[in-house]
């Protein structure tokens, strides 16, 4: 496609060349995310969850989509860590849903947080499946986002699951979360 968009200077070739270019970079960017885990998150500070959530939307490609963040929390957390784990479910939210979605951020009533959609949800018989590397059910994806983002989870001694959030969409509910008052 290089050699075809220089002779031909055809802005298809070029959208290929892009295309592949992203893709590339968003798969060594995982890579290198899953290299540095394995380990327990030694470095948690208090943050403020929507700012961290604002810092992570800032860092990728929405489009038409939109955050709303409807929370104030404060939690212990690794914050690059929190802002790799709200990038990817964000990545995800826009990959499955459209470049139009609407994802929120807010605060679950029993502590801890969630991220949702409003797009559809992943069917029940796959939610058990969606943090396993390698699966992916978007054309394309690398199937390391969302393994990502359960590692990172993890790391931090926090539990996630995969639910119907009260629209209709896709719920990602993060418990087991140390809040500071």
């Amino acid at each position: 496609h290089t050699r075809l968009a220089e002779e031909t200077d055809d802005p298809e070739h070029f959208a290929t060349i892009n295309d592949a270019v992203a893709r590339m970079d968003s798969l060594l960017e995982n890579m290198l995310t899953l290299a540095r885990q394995g380990e327990a998150v030694d470095d948690s500070e208090e943050v403020c969850l929507d700012a961290v959530a604002d810092k992570a939307w800032s860092f990728v490609e929405t489009d038409e989509a939109t955050l709303s963040t409807r929370t104030e929390l404060r939690i212990e957390a690794d914050s690059e860590a929190l802002q790799q784990i709200l990038e990817n479910l964000f990545r995800n939210a826009i990959d499955h849903v459209g470049k139009d979605v609407t994802v929120v951020v807010g605060a679950l009533p029993t502590g801890g947080f969630y991220v949702e959609d409003d797009g559809p949800c992943i069917p029940e018989a796959d939610r058990d499946r969606v943090f396993s590397a390698g699966y992916s059910s978007g054309e394309g994806g690398s199937g390391l986002g969302l393994h990502i983002v359960a590692e990172l989870v993890e790391a931090h001694g926090w539990t996630i699951s995969v639910t119907d959030g009260p629209g209709g969409g896709c719920r990602f509910e993060i418990s087991g979360v140390q809040t500071v008052q």
